[in-house]
């Protein structure tokens, strides 16, 4: 015998009991132990839906990841976000193909794997490197950050460098790495954030209120953190809302196509993880640590607010 709440025309929402049918038209599938009736489920306001998929998810995921980590610790901890991530975008394609109804659920999410796309994902990963490299450059010759000097060839002990300001540059070491990290988590943040998230509340929202819900939503997550650091680095979650306002204006002026986000986010994270770990600059105190970046972070500063401002308007005007 099967328990079904139903909705006003007959048409069973949720049901407990045996798997079936409800209908020849209504496809069902379950979740919790709840058999949940497909075609219902996409009629749902978009905090409904966006909700329900991030419980699905959770539900694939922790029956793995829960004993993985029980046992190992967090040395699989790497290979678990990976697995998390791998079963959001199988999670998506499914949602997309037999909830939505999307044809091709990756391109409608932003996802084209084309000649334009990559074009748009170069040119988006130059400007993004030419952007920091710019905010630091033009810092410097304002007198508000310094360059310090390096010597590789003949190093010194570690624990030396700070107190006599010379560093061991391991270029190789930065640039190679740092460029694959920082594509790699790009690719993840758009596609969840610019990709997924958008694209639902764009189903039911205006395009401002969808661009202003997925940018508080990315900074809030992003600024998960003890009070004391949260009040200590203020600034940052005002750099966090601007850098996703003008990712979706890209995403937006290039068709849809996720490719220029991805390339722009992963170059400015590309050039901060090359000057941060090659300690390449310091700041001089000149001006106060919030017009530079809190913590030397750019984004946490009034001058990464108005670069990243400047690159959302010109993405809107150009």
């Amino acid at each position: 015998m099967t328990t079904a709440i139903k909705a006003k025309n007959g048409n069973a929402i949720f049901s407990f009991g045996i798997k079936g049918r409800i209908g020849a038209n209504h496809p069902i599938f379950v979740f919790c132990g709840f058999f949940v009736n497909l075609d219902r489920l996409n009629t749902y306001p978009a905090p409904i839906r966006i909700i329900l998929f991030l419980l699905t998810l959770l539900v694939i995921w922790l029956p793995i990841a829960a004993p993985m980590h029980l046992i190992f610790g967090q040395s699989v901890g790497v290979g678990l976000t990976i697995l998390l991530y791998s079963e959001f975008l199988g999670l998506i394609w499914f949602w997309g193909r037999k909830i939505a109804k999307y044809p091709h659920p990756f391109r409608y999410y932003g996802l084209f794997f084309n000649g334009k796309n990559g074009r748009d994902f170069l040119f988006g990963l130059g400007l993004g490197s030419f952007a920091l490299l710019l905010f630091v450059f033009l810092q410097v010759g304002l007198g508000w950050l310094t360059l310090q000097t390096s010597d590789w060839q003949n190093p010194l002990p570690a624990r030396l460098l700070p107190m006599i300001g010379v560093y061991f540059v391991d270029w190789q070491g930065a640039i190679a790495p740092g460029l694959l990290t920082s594509v790699g988590v790009a690719f993840a943040e758009e596609m969840l954030f610019r990709g997924w998230l958008l694209s639902e509340l764009e189903r039911d929202y205006s395009k401002k209120t969808a661009l202003l819900a997925a940018s508080l939503v990315f900074a809030i997550l992003h600024f998960i953190k003890p009070l004391n650091v949260i009040l200590a680095t203020w600034s940052q979650f005002l750099g966090l809302v601007m850098l996703s306002v003008a990712l979706v204006i890209a995403r937006r002026r290039c068709g849809g196509r996720l490719g220029v986000a991805i390339g722009l986010h992963g170059g400015l994270i590309w050039c901060y993880y090359i000057v941060n770990t090659t300690h390449l600059i310091r700041a001089t105190g000149v001006v106060p640590e919030w017009i530079t970046g809190i913590g030397g972070n750019p984004i946490a500063g009034v001058m990464g607010i108005i670069f990243l401002s400047a690159i959302a308007i010109g993405f809107r005007k150009f």
